[in-house]
């Protein structure tokens, strides 16, 4: 049995595909890609079926992470069943989700940086309208909050020892 994680933000361009790759690459790193799904969503429709922002590619790019393949989507309904980890990058996009959540969905809802280890935030700011290195401190706390995360799959839900 797979565990399924799904990252979320707003626009599903910057930082949820930021941590969908980051992840991903991760997980690779530890073959452990049959164990566990990996996908990233918007809260809004502004970007489905859209790349990646060119600045988020090319920050990753830079630290060996490839978001080529990676299109916008919006979450839905089905995606709180689906996944057995629902992540938002900040408070007001989990209040969102906490909204869309159905009754019955049994996963984890909660912040991505909730598995940070070496940074004290709790949200992923969004770089959008910033500079260069708000992209660059955005892969320094998905980075944390990934191999964290990877930890914690490993522990509670593969029994896969590190």
């Amino acid at each position: 049995m797979k565990v399924k994680v799904l990252f979320v933000c707003m626009g599903n361009i910057c930082r949820s595909p930021t941590a969908e790759a980051v992840f991903r690459h991760y997980v690779e790193q530890e073959g452990l890609a049959g164990h566990i799904d990996i996908d990233s969503a918007g809260t809004h429709d502004y970007h489905i079926g859209e790349a990646p922002d060119a600045r988020t590619q090319r920050a990753a790019r830079q630290r060996g992470y490839d978001m080529s393949s990676l299109r916008g989507r919006q979450v839905e309904a089905g995606d709180f069943r689906r996944f057995d980890y629902v992540l938002a990058m900040d408070e007001a996009n989990l209040d969102i989700l906490k909204r869309l959540r159905p009754q019955d969905a049994t996963g984890h809802l909660g912040l991505f940086l909730e598995f940070a280890r070496r940074h004290d935030e709790r949200e992923v700011p969004d770089p959008y309208f910033g500079g260069a290195d708000g992209f660059e401190h955005v892969l320094d706390l998905v980075e944390d909050a990934a191999n964290g995360l990877l930890q914690h799959v490993r522990q509670r839900d593969l029994q896969v020892s590190s």
